[in-house]
């Protein structure tokens, strides 16, 4: 009965089917998927067929990806080649699996493994009462019919900043791009969107969120994915980074909670 927590897919069904293999998945354990299940790979439509089939396994949270499909279901973003997402758009199943996406959580907490997973990490602004609150207040509007409103008003940086006073879609807008987008904060906490590489060139002002000081109890381990560039390194010992860029010709990363092992698969149609 093992916890395997797997980064960022991103349509990578073949190295996601072979790192299941390795890490010998079986029908008692539990994956954890940090999001982004979709777009850059190969195969998208597949991933999320078996994520919703297997869904009674499986503790997922959404990606900025993943949202980002659903705003292109919804004709509010149009379709661009890169996203490599045609198959699931002309999907016969389409509507099906995107009613089912729009309702999945942004949080996972297991308190017996004292554990919390998020897509891109926390907000070094919330404590731990805040990130429950924040993100199901935005599954609710996911989850509502009036889910395309926040999906119509969901893009734009700001405001980067939290504050309790903040309402409505600015107040959901800022809460997705914590819990989807964020990587590096200002040390006031604030979010910062344009640096993307890894810490040890980013600019003197720029912290990674989870280098700051953080809310949340201490005992809790946090595993999040998103940040490629990291490749699993950079943080804290009770700080998981597991994108490690299979879509970029990196490989898929899965991590055994009980005992800290991991298990990689290298993207098979990189060289080398």
């Amino acid at each position: 009965m093992a916890n395997l927590l797997i980064g960022d897919i991103h349509g990578c069904y073949d190295e996601f089917m072979r790192v299941l293999e390795k890490a010998k998945f079986s029908s008692s354990d539990t994956l954890w998927l940090t999001g982004d299940l979709v777009a850059r790979g190969p195969k998208s439509l597949e991933v999320l067929r078996f994520v919703k089939y297997n869904a009674n396994q499986i503790r997922l949270v959404l990606g900025n990806h993943d949202l980002h499909l659903l705003s292109i279901h919804a004709n509010i973003t149009p379709l661009k080649k890169k996203d490599n997402l045609e198959n699931v758009i002309h999907a016969t199943d389409v509507d099906e699996l995107m009613d089912w996406l729009r309702k999945q959580p942004l949080v996972q907490i297991d308190e017996s493994l004292k554990l919390i997973m998020t897509h891109a990490g926390i907000s070094p602004q919330w404590d731990l009462e805040t990130l429950k609150k924040s993100a199901h207040d935005l599954n609710v509007m996911l989850s509502s019919n009036s889910y395309l409103l926040f999906l119509d008003k969901m893009y734009g940086n700001f405001p980067d900043e939290w504050l309790p006073e903040l309402q409505g879609l600015d107040r959901l807008r800022y809460i997705a791009n914590a819990l989807t987008r964020m990587r590096f904060c200002y040390e006031d906490g604030r979010l910062d969107f344009y640096y993307k590489k890894s810490p040890e060139q980013a600019p003197s002002k720029l912290k990674p969120w989870f280098l700051l000081p953080s809310k949340i109890p201490s005992e809790y381990s946090i595993a999040f994915g998103h940040w490629a560039a990291l490749n699993g390194k950079y943080t804290p010992d009770n700080v998981y980074a597991l994108d490690t860029g299979c879509c970029w010709g990196g490989k898929l990363t899965c991590l055994r909670f009980e005992d800290k092992k991991y298990f990689k698969k290298k993207n098979i149609e990189a060289k080398n």
